[in-house]
């Protein structure tokens, strides 16, 4: 075990390591200054990482607010998934904690004798977090609950309560799981499952919305397997469902992977028609409607978990769709209206200037994954601060285990460190609060990028780009670096 993290915990011989000491972190506190006395300025252990591009740090102190160290803190780059923190924050200020995202089923007519004499609509309420097993118990509770076994008109969808958008970021290859389509109406995180084996000379191949327990096979998501070695994946728009081919030469004997939903509405309309079936209920063809008929009335509502919980795992999975969607729906209950995702963006960077103290934060979107999204590290260790105090951001955080040079996790560590990450190729982030034995908090920021090489790789190599975890690596290493080096150095 060597470097400064793992010298917090254990002895350590400083001709190992140019950040170890020669004692552990807690004899006396006069051993401690020395200890203090070792450490490089913060530039040299920024320089010694190595790091094509740039970097930009800053560490405060959150009761006083007073900036400790700092390193290029004005300097804007792309924060990647630590985005999600502001957009976290965005959410519970304007929707609150306890906001729950509901997907209801809505009749024209009412049941008599188990029979609707009318359409049946679902209707989506832009939940991120609707899955194949609550799809299902929205069937069973339309017939157990509603009593409903026949309808006799239109099987209608609504996914209007959110735009339409075929994807998050454009320059995403176009296979990626993590860039899914997103509407009003949304499954699986919008994204359905491919499977592949080897059968004689082709292959058998599967698209299916599984769940843990169910595994319904959809027509809305379409493979063919095509003689080819490249590219491996192809998609274009079908219409009605999305078309995709992949490459034979890439496929190997069976395997399977998660590929993103275009058309997320009929996704769910087709998943809910299925299962609908399997409780004795037959509904026609969805049709995709762009408002809801008036008159007609909810006879099944499904509740979300309240959002408090699903920040708290969007955080966590750093799941993409979960905060394009609750950032969507607090600009909607903010502005009445959500034209676009820029402009979502555009409006959550407004708030977070007037309510977070933000001066240059630029963002695209409300998940990181863009381009063009810029925050300093200045602004984003002040939005902290105040999001630590008037939103209660800290207790969402993922902890953050401190970890030795061979990204081992040092246990029962005295610096306890909550924060989120952010990973794009050669782009890496983190920032969150450092609770210091002492009892001082802090609170940080450390983003850096190498935006030359990441703007010179093809669309195709994003999924997978040469040397993209080389500089991973590096960036994970500085950033525990800088977690223990402020662990040391702030330690009362």
């Amino acid at each position: 075990m060597s470097g400064l993290a793992s010298a917090m915990v254990a002895p350590s011989a400083f001709a190992q390591s140019a950040f170890a000491p020669a004692t552990s972190l807690r004899p006396a506190a006069r051993a401690e200054n020395i200890l203090k006395s070792y450490l490089p300025p913060l530039s040299d252990l920024i320089n010694q990482a190595d790091l094509a591009g740039k970097v930009s740090v800053q560490v405060a102190d959150v009761k006083t607010g007073l900036v400790l160290e700092s390193h290029n803190p004005l300097r804007a780059l792309p924060p990647a998934s630590v985005a999600k923190a502001i957009t976290a924050c965005y959410a519970l200020d304007v929707l609150g904690p306890g906001y729950h995202f509901e997907t209801r089923v809505l009749a024209t007519a009412p049941v008599t004798n188990g029979r609707i004499n009318g359409d049946l609509i679902l209707a989506g309420g832009g939940d991120p977090t609707l899955d194949t097993d609550a799809i299902a118990a929205i069937a069973r509770r339309l017939r157990e609950e509603a009593g409903v076994t026949e309808v006799t008109g239109r099987f209608l969808v609504w996914g209007g309560a959110l735009p339409a958008l075929n994807g998050i970021d454009s320059e995403q290859p176009s296979q990626v799981g993590y860039n899914p389509g997103i509407s009003g109406l949304n499954l699986n995180f919008n994204r359905v499952h491919f499977e592949w084996q080897r059968a004689g000379n082709g292959y058998n191949v599967t698209m299916d919305a599984r769940s843990a327990t169910l595994r319904p096979e959809v027509r809305a998501a379409r493979m063919r397997v095509e003689g080819r070695n490249h590219p491996i994946y192809t998609y274009k728009d079908g219409g009605a469902f999305d078309d995709w081919t992949v490459a034979r030469g890439a496929l190997g004997r069976n395997g399977a992977r998660w590929l993103p939903v275009r058309k997320p509405a009929r996704y769910a309309a087709e998943v809910f028609q299925i299962l609908a079936r399997s409780n004795g209920i037959v509904l026609k063809t969805p049709e995709l409607i762009d408002t809801v008929p008036t008159g007609t009335t909810a006879i099944v509502v499904h509740q979300s978990a309240p959002l408090r919980i699903i920040l708290r795992d969007m955080l966590k999975f750093s799941t993409n769709i979960t905060a394009e969607c609750v950032g969507l729906t607090a600009t909607a209950a903010r502005s009445g209206t959500v034209a676009s995702l820029k402009a979502s963006a555009d409006e959550m960077n407004a708030w977070a200037q007037d309510r977070l103290g933000m001066t240059s934060v630029a963002l695209e979107d409300h998940s990181g994954l863009g381009d063009d999204s810029r925050v300093t590290a200045r602004d984003m260790v002040k939005a902290l601060i105040s999001a630590r105090k008037a939103m209660g951001i800290k207790a969402l955080l993922k902890e953050h285990p401190l970890r030795d040079e061979d990204r081992k996790i040092l246990e029962n560590h005295p610096v306890s460190v909550h924060a989120k990450t952010g990973t794009l190729n050669f782009v890496s982030g983190l920032g969150g609060f450092i609770d210091l034995p002492d009892g001082t908090e802090l609170a940080f920021a450390t983003f850096s990028a190498d935006l030359p090489t990441r703007d010179s790789l093809t669309r195709e190599q994003r999924e997978s780009p040469p040397g993209g975890r080389t500089y991973a690596v590096a960036a994970r290493k500085l950033q525990q670096r800088l977690l223990a080096r402020w662990g040391v150095l702030y330690s009362g």
